[in-house]
């Protein structure tokens, strides 16, 4: 079969040969990639490399690549949301897996390890300010996936009905979908000892009405966050809120990767309580993962 030529206009490269938003050639990616919403975080990440081979930034997009203990890593913020998040793991699947000089899909896949860091708000009694949670499902409230096609094979369906008849949907015009960590990723990660905890975590597609935080105008479903901490399904509860683990996860898996978002809990939901002190947690949550990337 004739391998597509993709477009200039769908494909963007630069200039220099770098791919469009991140300002990254292939060869400035390792397999594995630590991903974090913030740019300064990457020197965060980075502080912890042997050697560096690279270190590029473009609008909220910040690469470095180097050594952790001998193993290739990079790390690269996202910017916040799941539309950020989006460009970025579309951009690394090039990187990994498109031919910049043919425009097409190479004959062989390059297969990315991404896990991101970041913070979030929990919802549950049992986790609280310090805790730290892997999204084994994914809950995405931002739609984003609905705009590819085929992702019923990588969605828990079943999770999904249950969803919407536990939580009474009422947001118009939007629906829930669920996806599933990558089980390798999520077991390695998550080890045995306790530290992190597997959870199911929404994404939403914004940091206050989206997640229950009422300001000056009034909530389309002021009951939705009782209902969410109330939620049960088989043996999941919805533990903790953030804004990108859905698309990460569900876009990830489409493309053949591997993805998992880990993240420190800084605010509690139900004890109205917030941490803005919590780089000490951050920190300890990065050196374990690159240990047990």
């Amino acid at each position: 079969m004739e391998k597509r030529t993709i477009p200039s206009s769908e494909m963007i490269v630069n200039g220099d040969g770098t791919i469009f938003h991140l300002h990254l050639k292939p060869e400035q990616i390792a397999d594995d990639i630590i991903m974090c919403g913030d740019p300064s975080r990457v020197e965060m990440i980075a502080h912890y490399f042997d050697t560096k081979e690279c270190d590029v930034s473009n609008r909220e997009f910040r690469t470095i690549t180097g050594t952790y203990k001998g193993k290739r890593i990079t790390a690269i913020s996202h910017g916040i949301g799941g539309d950020n998040i989006e460009i970025v793991v579309n951009e690394l699947d090039m990187l990994a897996n498109f031919d910049f000089e043919r425009r097409c899909v190479k004959d062989t896949f390059r297969c990315l390890n991404l896990v991101r860091v970041g913070t979030s708000g929990g919802l549950q009694p049992e986790t609280p300010i310090g805790t730290y949670v892997a999204a084994e499902r994914s809950i995405g409230f931002d739609g984003v996936l609905y705009f590819y096609g085929e992702t019923e094979r990588v969605r828990d369906l079943d999770y999904e009905d249950a969803l919407l008849k536990g939580l009474d949907w009422k947001i118009e015009r939007l629906k829930p979908y669920v996806v599933r960590a990558n089980d390798e990723l999520l077991d390695r990660i998550v080890g045995t000892d306790g530290l992190i905890v597997k959870g199911s975590t929404i994404a939403a597609n914004g940091f206050y009405a989206p997640q229950g935080r009422k300001l000056r105008l009034p909530l389309a479903d002021e009951e939705l966050n009782h209902k969410i901490e109330a939620f049960r399904y088989d043996r999941f509860k919805i533990t903790n809120f953030e804004m990108e683990s859905s698309a990460l996860q569900g876009i990830a898996a489409l493309l053949g990767h591997r993805a998992l978002t880990v993240c420190c809990i800084i605010a509690g939901r139900q004890n109205l309580n917030m941490n803005t002190e919590y780089k000490g947690s951050i920190d300890h949550l990065i050196e374990t993962v690159l240990e047990r990337f």
